[in-house]
């Protein structure tokens, strides 16, 4: 079980740091999972959206010093403009019995959306991810060798 984040999928300004080392964890846990799955051991990304905890509360550092220049991006991100701590729709006890269920689960999923905030961010980016890949589709396979006849 490797605890992800939806922003692998939507990163913010502010926090690409953070979603660069989610991106890594799924990557890592995909390899992982085509590895050890004829083992008979499973592997299971969890994405959660926002949570009631203390994530974007106490828990949050950030830097002294604000910069004018980042303040309608990464500065939206800073503890005194957020207003979603212990407001998140996520119930962390809620949360906790469904990845708790999925472990137990017979046929576990590798990815395991928590929260209705996640359902809507993951579906978002695939549908943006299919619509670019459907738009650049004839220009990505001109980079193809040539077939033969």
């Amino acid at each position: 079980m490797n605890l992800s984040s939806i922003a692998a999928r939507n990163p913010g300004p502010g926090s690409a740091y953070y979603a660069a080392t989610k991106c890594a964890l799924e990557g890592l846990s995909g390899g992982l999972r085509k590895e050890v799955e004829p083992l008979g051991i499973k592997v299971i990304v969890v994405e959660p959206g926002e949570f009631r905890t203390d994530f974007s509360g106490r828990s949050l550092l950030q830097s002294r010093t604000a910069i004018a220049d980042y303040a309608e991006t990464a500065g939206r991100r800073r503890i005194e403009n957020d207003n979603t701590h212990g407001h998140q729709r996520g119930d962390p006890v809620r949360g906790a019995q469904v990845i708790l269920n999925a472990v137990e689960a017979g046929d576990p999923p590798h990815l395991l959306l928590l929260g209705s905030d996640a359902i809507q961010v993951v579906g978002a980016a695939l549908d943006a991810d299919r619509a670019t890949m459907k738009a650049w589709e004839a220009t990505s396979l001109t980079t193809d060798f040539p077939t033969e006849a």
